[in-house]
């Protein structure tokens, strides 16, 4: 299987809880440990007002203006955002890249880009499922605030603003829209987006190696509470190799790993 290769200090994890892989040196160590706390959740935002979205009577979505919690650090790996911590409707990431894999549509899309590391790290995941016999393809990557605002609102047309905010984020608080997240799927599920995918052997690929390539299941079993979403078995989001390593070596959800910080 192709190795995925090593982080820089600033994308590595560490800290806290379990001891982690000890840095090659003090002054890597100090590094990450600075890196880490500049990017925990308690201090990566701003309250100002903005526009938010309710569900109404009808259980369709209405705007408000309210005080909004907006994420200060967009651009880092560890940008944590959930339907608490939102991204500004204006803001597009600035390296996005179309990432270098198959992908199960044909034609040119923006969900076909991720930011530059992200998109060269999944194409060394894709390749190291290759060499294994897993076959992948990517489905959705990056999508503006305007493409989520028509997404989210088509669902809840269909099934209701509740339910759609289950499993679709509301624009701004979408991790699709920092450019760090891709939507795969396989033949096995005719490349369709559903939980049965985490018991394939595509699902159960991922579920055991996406860490070594820096990737995570941003969306587990069992932690809807702690992220705000169903299960997603083909979400997977970048943050590094080391993070997402120890992320997955102590069964954390990103929320609650930046919280230890």
């Amino acid at each position: 299987m192709a190795g995925a290769g090593n982080d820089a200090p600033a994308q590595t994890g560490g800290g806290g809880g379990k001891k982690p892989s000890k840095p090659a040196t003090a002054s890597a160590r100090s590094e990450l440990q600075q890196f880490l706390y500049d990017n925990a959740a308690s201090r990566t935002t701003i309250q100002r007002e903005g526009t938010s979205y309710v569900a109404n009577d009808k259980d369709q979505l209405d705007t408000v203006k309210k005080t909004i919690a907006y994420v200060t650090n967009p651009t880092s790996t560890l940008v944590l955002v959930n339907k608490k911590r939102e991204l500004d409707s204006g803001y597009v990431p600035p390296d996005l890249v179309k990432a270098p894999v198959e992908f199960s549509f044909s034609g040119d899309s923006p969900k076909q880009q991720m930011r530059k590391v992200a998109a060269e790290a999944l194409g060394k995941l894709f390749a190291g499922a290759k060499e294994d016999g897993i076959e992948l393809k990517a489905v959705s990557g990056y999508r503006s605030y305007a493409s989520q605002q028509s997404i989210f609102n088509a669902y809840a047309k269909t099934h209701g603003a509740k339910e759609a905010n289950t499993f679709s984020a509301h624009p701004g608080q979408s991790e699709h829209q920092t450019g760090l997240a891709m939507d795969v799927s396989s033949s096995s599920v005719h490349y369709g987006l559903e939980q049965s995918y985490g018991g394939t052997k595509e699902g159960k690929w991922l579920a055991a190696h996406a860490a070594e390539y820096g990737f995570i299941i941003r969306y587990e079993k069992e932690h809807e509470d702690e992220t705000g979403y169903m299960y997603e078995p083909w979400h997977l989001r970048y943050v590094g190799v080391t993070v997402a390593k120890e992320i997955a070596q102590l069964g954390l959800t990103l929320e609650a790993y930046l919280a230890r910080f």
